[in-house]
């Protein structure tokens, strides 16, 4: 019952701090692109929920470029210190708005992947699903104190 109730407050806490739209951007790979003649850098703030576990926050950027082919875009990370039982939450915003939801597993080495699609085929007919610049904000468990747990 009580990872009931902190799933429950995670998961209330996560719906309303995505009302709470930064205007930082970073990318979701190595290496630094321009974007506006400047570049981005990932955003991550810890929000404790007790004494001993918080929740994690990271703001990065994603760019679907107008000429893209692939079918697929991804998020992904690795994670030292997270509370196991619980699933990386992503949420994808163009203009403030929000246009995707997910949660995905966090392997025991700590490693996440999200993929999702970018563009779809059917009947020769190319739809773009995403396109243009979306801030995408990753939020984790985590223990507050690693050095602490036994």
């Amino acid at each position: 019952m009580n990872k009931f109730v902190l799933f429950s407050s995670i998961l209330t806490l996560t719906i309303l701090l995505s009302f709470s739209v930064d205007s930082a951007f970073a990318h979701p790979h190595s290496g630094n692109i321009l974007i506006n003649n400047h570049t981005h850098e990932p955003q991550t703030e810890v929000i404790p929920i007790n004494s001993m576990i918080g929740l994690e926050k990271s703001t990065v950027f994603f760019h679907a470029p107008q000429g893209n082919t692939l079918p697929w875009g991804f998020v992904e990370g690795k994670v030292a210190n997270h509370v196991e039982g619980y699933p990386v939450i992503i949420q994808i915003f163009k203009n403030n708005y929000a246009v995707h939801f997910a949660q995905t597993d966090i392997g025991e080495d700590g490693v996440y992947e999200y993929k999702f699609r970018v563009l779809n085929s059917d009947k020769n007919q190319t739809t773009k699903i995403f396109e243009g610049d979306y801030s995408v904000k990753i939020f984790k468990v985590v223990y507050l104190n690693q050095e602490n747990l036994i």
